[in-house]
């Protein structure tokens, strides 16, 4: 027997295989599916993907055989990798002197046939195999080949989606934790700045009443300009803290509520002023889902839809349809609308729709992108906005469970 030789590149390979994580790990059906096909292509009882450590072989999947794997001087899998870019066929193990003594042609259910491939990573370093076995003395033709060949491709897509599953997964933990840390030092200066911002507009009010003749007409504007860059920068720092401590919208908290009931609430909250008009929903859904969650999207939306609006009279029209699965959501208005060019960032953290709402106030671009993470990140939807005529439509998209909502 001649023990296999290390391929040239060995101490790359096993970092590559490290990286994968999938040494020791369950059978998964995706693997498990192509050995059984790859056995009956083959015309072979025995089909193995088979990874290769340093000192031995890992069956990730195994089809007509019980064995987990095997130590790596005996394998004939070893050998493949040497040559990796080409199949290794062994048409009869006991008459090949690297073979012949091998303990697995030598048993008593003994080995005879092999045929392999090697499975590479993106950079060409040998995984493992796929490979096939008989007891008994065999031959693939051209096509067999051919196909073996190409459920190695498989499985090479396979292994690559799970390092690239790993990568995201491992980046998406240290994101998590430089989001708790910016989360905790957001949390904390705003809360520092709140107390004297407060302490600020309400001592504006104080002197406004106390000393307003003294103030005359001009020291009472810039009183009213102090008290207004307060509560701007009060909202802002509201929308900070909504941002980095929203745990209430990740809890999926779940009850029933009347979506026109909640619109309701929130146009009473807004103290939306009697040059506005919002048009509700022709039925009122009954839903059940994260009430707090659904609640802040539509506040956001109307809010930035009061805000960016240049008309006498505002116009809102909100609707709700359903399909199978979803439930579209959509809010209109007769404002400023987006350009096209905005469109694809305007969900950006800290972008506005225009210079100025119509208060003649800059936005803090806070508001939609808020809307974004609790729609798509928090609650797995989708959003979008598009221009009509004489303003803008955002559409949302939720699945929400059917059996729980009526109208």
């Amino acid at each position: 027997m001649i023990t296999p030789e290390k391929p040239v590149n060995e101490l790359q390979r096993l970092e590559s295989l490290r990286e994968l994580n999938i040494m020791d790990t369950l059978p998964e059906e995706a693997y498990d599916n192509i050995t059984r096909l790859a056995s009956y292509i083959c015309k072979t009882p025995i089909a193995v993907v088979n990874m290769i450590d340093a000192d031995r072989n890992f069956f990730k999947s195994s089809y007509g055989t019980d064995l987990k794997g095997s130590t790596r001087d005996v394998s004939f899998c070893g050998h493949t990798i040497t040559d990796p870019e080409n199949l290794l066929e062994v048409p009869n193990a006991s008459k090949d002197k690297r073979f012949f003594d091998n303990p697995f042609v030598t048993a008593d259910t003994p080995i005879n046939y092999y045929a392999g491939i090697s499975l590479l990573d993106p950079k060409g370093y040998p995984m493992g195999t796929l490979c096939v076995y008989d007891s008994k003395e065999h031959h693939l033709d051209e096509e067999q080949k051919m196909a073996l060949k190409s459920l190695g491709k498989q499985v090479e897509l396979l292994l690559e989606t799970r390092r690239a599953n790993s990568v995201l997964e491992k980046m998406k933990e240290e994101l998590d934790e430089s989001y708790k840390v910016l989360q905790q030092f957001a949390s904390t200066v705003s809360h520092d700045l709140k107390m004297p911002l407060a302490n600020m507009i309400i001592t504006a009010d104080v002197l406004k009443a106390k000393y307003a003749v003294k103030l005359g007409e001009e020291g009472a504007k810039y009183i009213s300009y102090l008290k207004d860059s307060g509560l701007t920068l009060s909202d802002y720092i509201n929308g900070l803290l909504d941002h980095y401590s929203n745990e209430h919208h990740s809890d999926n908290s779940v009850k029933e509520f009347f979506l026109n009931d909640m619109l309701e609430d929130i146009i009473d909250l807004l103290q939306i002023a009697d040059n506005c008009e919002i048009n509700l929903p022709d039925n009122n859904l009954l839903i059940d889902g994260n009430a707090s969650a659904i609640g802040q999207i539509f506040m956001n939306l109307i809010n930035n839809s009061l805000k960016y609006n240049d008309q006498e009279k505002i116009v809102i029209d909100i609707d709700c349809t359903e399909n199978e699965h979803f439930f579209n959501f959509k809010i209109s208005d007769n404002g400023i609308g987006i350009a096209q060019e905005q469109q694809s960032k305007i969900f950006d953290l800290f972008t506005t729709v225009a210079k100025q709402d119509r208060r003649g106030k800059k936005g803090h671009g806070i508001g939609l992108y808020m809307t974004k993470i609790i729609i798509e990140d928090k609650m797995s939807g989708l959003v979008d906005v598009t221009n009509k005529n004489d303003g803008a439509n955002f559409i949302i998209k939720l699945e929400l469970d059917n059996e729980n909502i009526s109208s």
